[in-house]
């Protein structure tokens, strides 16, 4: 029997009225106000740190966002560490919240199929998500202005918006999940539990986990020089099965612009190079490219694992 009307159509219904219900539930509240202590705090040991180079750094702003002060991390590392826990907290009661509260059967009696509710409880996490990281970018660069007294130039500016457009394909790696895991789970403490034990096995244990199973499936031989790439080719691609590897990849391109390469450089590849002269934009976004469609292509195939598996379960009134 063919469905009438489009499978999406009561979509972006939805996804403003779950963007309205997280802007206005206390869980996000609490949540945004943590990143934001850590992020500031973050950003104003940078600032220490910095202001002695001023007029000689042609990438201060950026600096801004990578430089550290012992013992707070930098603003980068917070977001890398933050993030998952921003989407894990939208959306891992998505599904099975609407089965606790047994309001599921009341949502589908209305004229709307399941494809916009899932579609849009997920661009309605997104939705929060771009304007809290837009929010928390403008706040930043503020605060640099007032501070430093030097606005970015253009390219920083670039730079900037292409790390928040690599923070949004993170962060929607992990709502994906999430929203996965609460389709899985029918009890939404499952799904949180769920959730955060793979945060810290790819924020904590993957390194570890990498170089067991490289030593594994890439032994080294001493008296064969090319065990030791085929080694370090391994441990480099297990390690970016982690979303957290490929964030931390992409920003280190983007707001370093002296980083060349991400991966195993030879000798004879950097003929021709100046040390220490920043790449282009163009360059640098073409460096980062894989790790980006990497996090995108990783967003939309957990996404339609959530998709195939709500499709599937029956709902009872």
């Amino acid at each position: 029997m063919q469905r009438k009307g489009s499978a999406l159509s009561g979509m972006s219904t939805i996804a403003w009225k779950e963007a309205a219900d997280h802007f206005s539930s206390a869980r996000f509240h609490f949540v945004m106000l943590l990143v934001l202590l850590t992020a500031f705090g973050g950003v104003y040991g940078a600032i220490g740190e910095i202001k002695n180079t001023i007029g000689q750094d042609p990438f201060l702003f950026l600096r801004l966002l990578t430089t550290s002060k012992q013992p707070v991390p930098s603003f980068v590392a917070f977001l890398g560490f933050m993030l998952p826990l921003v989407s894990i907290a939208l959306a891992f009661d998505g599904i099975n919240g609407e089965y606790g509260r047994r309001t599921m059967s009341r949502i589908l009696s209305q004229p709307i199929y399941r494809d916009a509710l899932l579609f849009g409880k997920f661009v309605g996490g997104m939705i929060v998500l771009t304007i809290s990281l837009l929010t928390l970018w403008l706040l930043v660069t503020g605060l640099g202005i007032l501070t430093l007294g030097l606005p970015p130039s253009g390219e920083e500016i670039a730079r900037g918006l292409c790390f928040l457009v690599a923070c949004l394909a993170y962060a929607g790696v992990w709502l994906a999940l999430s929203l996965f895991l609460s389709t899985v789970f029918r009890q939404a403490a499952t799904s949180a539990l769920a959730a955060l034990a793979l945060w810290l096995v790819f924020s904590i244990f993957w390194g570890m986990i990498a170089h067991a199973l490289t030593a594994a499936l890439a032994p080294i031989d001493p008296t064969d020089p090319m065990t030791l790439v085929n080694a370090v080719e391994w441990q480099t691609g297990l390690a970016r099965l982690s979303p957290n590897t490929l964030f931390s990849e992409t920003a280190s391109a983007l707001l370093n612009p002296q980083t060349r390469s991400l991966g195993l450089v030879f000798i004879n590849q950097l003929e021709g190079a100046i040390p220490g002269a920043p790449l282009p934009f163009s360059q640098s976004a073409l460096l980062v490219w894989p790790q980006l469609s990497g996090m995108v292509a990783a967003m939309l195939l957990i996404f339609t694992a959530a998709y195939v598996t709500f499709q599937r379960q029956e709902v009872r009134a």
